[in-house]
């Protein structure tokens, strides 16, 4: 048994219902192919929301303290078996699907909090804040999760985005968390990058001196 059937074996009690992997090689872009071969992954956790059906006054910390680690466990686990290890993966996101049962605000009780994101950026290897998308929906709906570089947020190369769904998921009494990474840029990335963009304001462009 690997380290992340072990893990999700483990996490099962905890309501987990499914892991869902998907994975793109990015060969060509516009006819050519990229001088650095890319490929992305999405890893996406189904599991039983623990506040489905409460309100808002409800306390959410104790049951995200308890599942955000297990998930971001499996999940990093899960990416970086499909993608050859921390060393090999760039940049990173993270995201959410709620179910018509829950709030917003479960979402990012899972996934917005150093038990979760924290614990991604380590197993992952990185110092950067990790972008994110949420979303409330029914089961099936395509959810696109931004990523930027894992330690240079700045480096604008590496914005780009996966999309990621789960066919049966999120039911209304479950929430979608959700890893994305790259090994790489954007095919043929050349839009400059934000540590070396000349000073840009409206004054300027209308011919002030800057």
């Amino acid at each position: 048994m690997s380290m992340t059937e072990r893990t999700a074996h483990g996490a099962s009690g905890a309501g987990l219902r499914k892991i869902v992997y998907y994975q793109e090689d990015v060969l060509s872009e516009n006819g050519q192919s990229p001088v650095q071969s890319v490929r992305r992954a999405t890893v996406a956790a189904v599991v039983s929301n623990p506040w489905a059906g409460t309100g808002p006054e409800t306390d959410l910390s104790t049951a995200a303290e308890d599942l955000a680690p297990l998930l971001a466990r499996v999940l990093t686990d899960r990416l970086l078996e499909g993608l050859g290890g921390a060393e090999q993966i760039e940049a990173f996101g993270k995201a959410a699907i709620v179910g018509t049962a829950g709030e917003i605000e479960h979402a990012g009780a899972l996934i917005h909090t150093p038990f979760f994101g924290n614990l991604v950026r380590e197993f992952l290897e990185g110092s950067s804040i990790i972008c994110f998308a949420d979303d409330r929906a029914e089961p099936g709906q395509p959810l696109v999760v931004p990523m930027w570089h894992k330690t240079h947020a700045a480096t604008r190369s590496h914005y780009q985005t996966i999309t990621t769904r789960v066919n049966d998921g999120p039911r209304a009494d479950e929430i979608v968390v959700v890893v994305a990474a790259s090994t790489g840029p954007r095919p043929h990335p050349r839009i400059g990058d934000r540590n070396t963009d000349p000073v840009v304001t409206s004054a300027i462009l209308q011919g002030a001196p800057a």
